[in-house]
Order: structure tokens, then sequence, then C-alpha cells
């Protein structure tokens, strides 16, 4: 018989109560267009898990000693709650085999898509924080997320982006622009390759599973060449 979430969250002993919610957080939106009895999917969800998950990941480092200044704590949480961080939890915790998904976006890799993992991984703390409190979110977080503030190095927990764009920024008010330079392999698991320009020159050039993944590598090049 086929492992379900419920099971899951019996296993590591997370209170829950409330079905319906947990089965709209695991929904996507594809699976919903296929479905005409399921009614919501889990995008008002996610809103409520990303407001949660702010909160909780700023009193965690508010908290931290030696403190943390303002500006310490907002790029650590840029980099502990962005889309391949969370993706990367999702991951760690084996949720992506819960996805519900379209015949389509499963065919073309949806399962494995950094973009909804992480959009599943917030719509589970927001509901997971309206049937039980805080108390579960604080369970996961704590499982997943407090190992990766004592390592914020870690390459899939750094937004390059935004560090290229205060690089950028130090100089001129100038906005970088990415561009999609290839793409290969099978559609169930393709490679992008994005480049990232500045006045049409190229910085730097990067590859990943997904086009936002790619552009961290194009972005996490560049930021390492003009840091030289």
């Amino acid at each position: 018989m086929k492992k379900t979430m419920f099971d899951w969250l019996k296993e590591n002993r997370i209170p829950y109560g409330r079905k319906d919610l947990i089965n709209e957080a695991l929904t996507h939106s594809s699976y919903l267009n296929e479905h005409k009895e399921v009614l919501h999917d889990n995008e008002r969800l996610e809103f409520m898990g990303d407001a949660v998950l702010q909160l909780w990941t700023t009193e965690k480092l508010f908290q931290l000693e030696p403190l943390l200044s303002e500006g310490q704590m907002t790029t650590l949480r840029s980099q502990l709650v962005c889309e391949a961080a969370l993706a990367h939890y999702s991951r760690e915790l084996g949720w992506g085999a819960y996805l519900l998904l379209g015949v389509g976006e499963e065919r073309t890799g949806g399962r494995d898509r950094d973009s909804l993992l992480a959009d599943m991984f917030e719509a589970m703390l927001g509901a997971l924080y309206l049937d039980q409190g805080m108390k579960p979110v604080s369970m996961i977080l704590e499982r997943v997320l407090t190992p990766a503030i004592s390592e914020p190095k870690n390459e899939v927990l750094i937004d390059y982006k935004t560090k290229l764009q205060e690089v950028v920024q130090a100089d001129s008010r100038k906005t970088l622009q990415y561009e999609l330079l290839n793409t290969q392999g099978p559609t169930n698991h393709p490679e992008f390759e994005m480049a990232v320009l500045l006045d049409g020159i190229v910085l730097g050039k990067g590859k990943g599973n997904s086009k936002k993944r790619a552009e961290q590598m194009a972005a996490k090049a560049a930021f390492e060449k003009m840091a030289r």
C-alpha cells in the first residue's frame, strides 16, 4: 500500500486533525484542473505558510547568539527561505512523493521541480498552522531549517542573485538580466543553461534542473568572478 502524507505525519509524531487542509496543501493547480470534485489548490495555504515561515525564521534569527545585526538577519533569512532552500527541505523530508499533480505536470517532471516543492512546503506549514498552531510547524522547521542556520554557506541556501545585485548596485543602478542559452535532456529531467548579463555583457553562466536554479548558478559564477 502506497505511503501517504498522513503516514509520514504519524511516523514523525507531527500532530494534525484536519485531513482536508493537508490534502489541500498537497494539491497543485494541475491536479485541480483534472479533478472537478476537488475544490481548492494549495495557493492560498502557500500564502499563509509563507507568513508563518517568515515569522518563525525571523524569531529564530533574532534570538541567535552572538546577536546578529538587522542586515545580517535579513541576508541570512533570504538564504534560508529562498525557493531553492525550500525545495531542498522538501526533498530532505521526502514530501515530493505526496504531491497531487495533473497527468501533464507529472509527465514533465513536476514532482521534482523546485517551484512546486517549495510551494507545497509552504502550503503544508500553512495547513498545519491553521490546524494545530505553531507546534507542528516548529517541529518540522527545527528539523530542517535549524541545521541550515549553522551552515549558512551551504550552496543551495545562498541567494546569489540577491548578492550579485547588491554588488552591481554599489556602483550603479543598473539591472541585471538573465537569458536562457540552452535546454537539453529529456522533458522529465531537463537541464537549463542561463547567462547573467549587464549592459549586454555576459558576467557568468550556470546550469541547473530548473531555470531559477540555473540563474542562481550563473549569478554564483558572476559573483565569485567579481569578488576576486
